[in-house]
């Protein structure tokens, strides 16, 4: 079990520690309605360094990224991040992923962190045109400041103004009294925020200057129903190796001006249209959906399966992602969700569910 710089600190909080994508992580230190609120409220900071990053370098690094990720980077220009994601060569996903241009040959990708080292491998088999790759996953660390203060909470760690930085833009500056960390305007909560990236060395010292500062330790469990009351995909539950992109609504960021891994099926499959498509639903009665819970038609039959679930803290009620057939996929659409023995009535509503 690995740990990130902070793991001390987080025990110190009090932080119920447990394994996750191999890291010792906090998933909660007040409760999950407590730190949910205050992010959707206020401010909270998380601790996510156990996420990979990869540094693409070289004449060659825009080649690489083309041919490996599904987006078009070359949109990017230095102080742009993009979302875009690693598609297979048999119609799945092998992760998702932020690319940011730093310089004009210089890429960062950020990875999921269980997915580091099959990423790694996969773009270094692709890796015919020389590009320069890094793994800096061990020695860097990343924070998430996120909620509707955190400009406000924020402002007096930094020369520059962050209200500027526009959502998946980012600067290179001084934070917390670091020179040189990178201050992106992205997130996985839908309340807008920042996420800092620093040296391990560097981390404990920003993560006491924010929190002093005003912001809230959060643990991985209210990151998890943030990032589902905005409907953003988990890697692992929404979307994995077999999950078409498609199917999964990531067309938006498939883009076939460009030739990339498998790039001629995934085009054939959206002229064709996806037979099954992951939709968000409601519970229209009390109960709480989980990942792996059956979806059923009127007549009881199982029509698909819930990735994800939670009770929506901000909503108080049963939210979920999950893959049906096309034919229900539609706004308003009627499915039931089978919780153990009871078949509880649910409806297809359009994302996100927090409406900000």
């Amino acid at each position: 079990m690995k740990n990130t710089a902070l793991t001390e600190t987080h025990e110190a909080l009090g932080a119920k520690m447990v394994p996750f994508a191999g890291y010792n992580m906090p998933v909660q230190y007040d409760g999950v309605n407590i730190e949910h609120e205050a992010v959707r409220t206020g401010v909270g900071v998380f601790d996510v360094s156990h996420m990979g990053e990869f540094l693409i370098e070289g004449p060659n690094a825009l080649a690489l990224i083309q041919k490996t990720c599904s987006n078009d980077a070359s949109k990017l220009t230095i102080g742009k991040a993009q979302y875009s994601y690693l598609p297979n060569d048999t119609g799945g996903i092998v992760d998702d992923l932020i690319i940011y241009r730093i310089k004009e040959e210089t890429y960062l990708l950020v990875v999921n962190a269980s997915n580091i080292e099959k990423d790694w491998n996969w773009i270094s088999s692709k890796n015919d045109v020389g590009a320069e790759m890094k793994d800096l996953s061990e020695n860097y660390s990343l924070l998430a400041i996120q909620g509707p203060k955190a400009v406000e909470a924020m402002q007096t760690l930094s020369s520059h103004d962050l209200s500027e930085i526009k959502f998946y833009n980012f600067v290179v500056g001084d934070f917390a009294g670091i020179d040189h960390v990178i201050i992106s305007a992205t997130g996985y909560t839908g309340s807008g925020g920042f996420e800092i990236y620093c040296k391990n060395t560097e981390v404990k010292q920003v993560w006491d200057k924010v929190v002093e500062a005003g912001a809230k330790p959060i643990g991985l469990a209210a990151r998890d129903t943030l990032r589902l009351e905005m409907g953003y995909c988990l890697y692992g539950n929404d979307i994995d190796d077999t999950t078409s992109p498609i199917e999964a609504g990531l067309g938006w960021v498939t883009k076939f001006t460009k030739t990339f891994t498998n790039s001629e099926a995934l085009e054939d499959e959206k002229r064709r249209g996806a037979e099954r498509k992951l939709v968000a639903f409601e519970l229209d009665d009390r109960g709480i959906p989980r990942h792996g819970y059956d979806i059923v038609d009127s007549s009881g039959k199982t029509i698909g399966v819930v990735t994800s679930g939670t009770m929506s803290p901000s909503l108080n009620k049963g939210i979920g992602l999950g893959y049906v057939p096309a034919v229900f996929a539609d706004v308003n659409s009627k499915i039931n969700i089978q919780i153990r023995k009871k078949t509880i009535p649910a409806t297809v509503v359009k994302l996100p569910f927090y409406k900000a």
